[in-house]
């Protein structure tokens, strides 16, 4: 571990691009490779090893985008459109900006902080992470929770 930690780091990060996130998976990718030695075939290990490391990256690199999928069409719906056209269409606009500032506000205030980074700023689980100095697993957490508590306070009829 000590010898191919650093060159599996670095194999990680070039596919995640994120130092938080490289170093998590490349832990996965240690645990995972001592589990698998016994089906180590003693041909080429820093090749098997690297070939783990980068398949955990790619899956953890998919499972973000997914979560992201998952997330954002909800609150998307929730935004007003572009291409206002009419003074009627302007007032209600921003009488619906408003109302979604009074909601946000509504909002827990650790579940406020991601999902006004993510949605309004559009900024990365990385970035919000980062910016917070919390687990990237956190902020999926929080956004999760953010959604599941939307979902029970907000009525739907408002925003139709």
């Amino acid at each position: 571990m000590e010898k191919y930690n650093s060159y599996l780091f670095h194999a990680v990060f070039s596919v995640l691009r994120s130092t938080k996130d490289a170093e998590d998976v490349t832990q996965e990718a240690l645990l995972k490779i001592y589990a698998s030695l016994p089906q180590y075939q003693h041909q080429g290990l820093k090749t098997w090893m690297t070939r783990i490391a980068v398949n955990k990256a790619i899956d953890h690199k998919r499972a973000l985008e997914r979560k992201r999928e998952q997330l954002t069409p909800d609150i998307e719906e929730l935004l007003p459109a572009d291409g206002i056209h009419t003074v009627e269409e302007e007032v209600f606009d921003k009488q619906r900006k408003q109302q979604l500032r009074q909601y946000l506000d509504d909002i827990p205030a650790n579940y406020r902080e991601v999902v006004v980074a993510y949605y309004i700023e559009e900024k990365s689980y990385l970035e919000i992470a980062a910016e917070q100095g919390v687990t990237l697993k956190t902020v999926e957490s929080k956004l999760y929770r953010a959604k599941q508590w939307i979902r029970r306070h907000w009525k739907e009829e408002e925003w139709g």
